[in-house]
């Protein structure tokens, strides 16, 4: 964005995209165009969401609107997580030793392995029967 208040990083986790845009607020944060609190009903899912914010004290100092696609819902907030994480070192270059030490600026890169031939799932076999 042209606005130099605003600070705008994607994160990604599996297959889930988050585009996160941040600018400073009252610590609003819209997911799709709805309330995390309501798009995201488990309350580990919203720790995670807050765990960058957290870590570098900043709870409440940004309005966050975020728009998430694809995978599940767990990977979606990982994403999000690493989206802020991104987006904070971006607005302040020193917070990313503490951001960094927590493992939050690191793509985790882990997707789902492909399913082989000959086989049930990815490493899983048939049943073995001698008769």
């Amino acid at each position: 964005m042209s606005n130099t208040t605003t600070f705008y990083a994607t994160g990604k986790r599996k297959t889930s995209i988050a585009r996160v845009y941040m600018k400073p607020g009252k610590g609003v944060i819209k997911v799709n165009n709805r309330d995390m609190d309501e798009y995201f009903g488990r309350k580990t899912l919203r720790m995670i969401v807050h765990e960058a914010l957290d870590l570098t004290e900043n709870k409440g100092r940004y309005d966050i609107s975020v728009n998430v696609n694809g995978g599940g819902l767990s990977g979606q907030a990982y994403a999000i997580r690493h989206g802020i994480s991104k987006a904070l070192q971006g607005e302040d270059s020193e917070l990313r030793p503490v951001l960094k030490k927590a493992g939050l600026l690191t793509r985790d890169a882990r997707k789902k392995e492909r399913k082989k031939y000959g086989l049930a799932g990815a490493r899983k076999a048939y049943q073995f029967s001698k008769r």
